[in-house]
């Protein structure tokens, strides 16, 4: 999938030889059900906590970055480019980054509701727990591959 977005856009992938492999949420489900949200729908925000970047010793993303975004299975679908990049706090989090963001009704109530439930259960499952002073990567990105996806 890389090598065709390449060949396709090389001034685009110039600027960013690297990319990373990710998907979204913590389960098959979540990662299918998120995705879909993206090829189909309104999600154009995404959100993860610095912390766990660090866990996994990934660097954090950069405007420009790319990232090839799975499903479920661990399968490429699409090409995502990091457009807009902000760390802040869960309560930094404004109306505008939750609509952005594409899920639930796309309130910045339901954005606060359903991540801090996340968090929860994922910080849980790490043996830390979470808090709203976490810092937090706030990322905007356009659909960029393949051409029947992008924006």
């Amino acid at each position: 999938m890389w090598s065709d977005y390449r060949a396709a856009n090389q001034s685009a992938a110039a600027s960013a030889s690297d990319y990373t492999v990710e998907y979204f949420g913590d389960s098959v489900e979540l990662a299918d059900e998120l995705l879909a949200l993206v090829t189909h729908g309104p999600k154009r925000a995404t959100a993860g906590l610095v912390e766990e970047f660090t866990e996994e010793n990934e660097p954090l993303p950069r405007i420009g970055s790319h990232w090839i975004a799975c499903d479920g299975s661990g399968a490429p679908v699409v090409v995502i480019r990091s457009t807009e990049l902000r760390i802040g706090t869960f309560d930094s989090v404004d109306a505008s980054f939750a609509y952005d963001e594409g899920e639930d009704d796309r309130s910045l109530e339901s954005w606060r509701r359903e991540h801090r439930r996340y968090w929860e259960r994922t910080r849980a499952a790490a043996g830390r727990a979470f808090t709203p002073e976490h810092e937090i990567v706030l990322e905007r990105f356009s659909l960029v591959w393949p051409p029947e996806f992008a924006d």
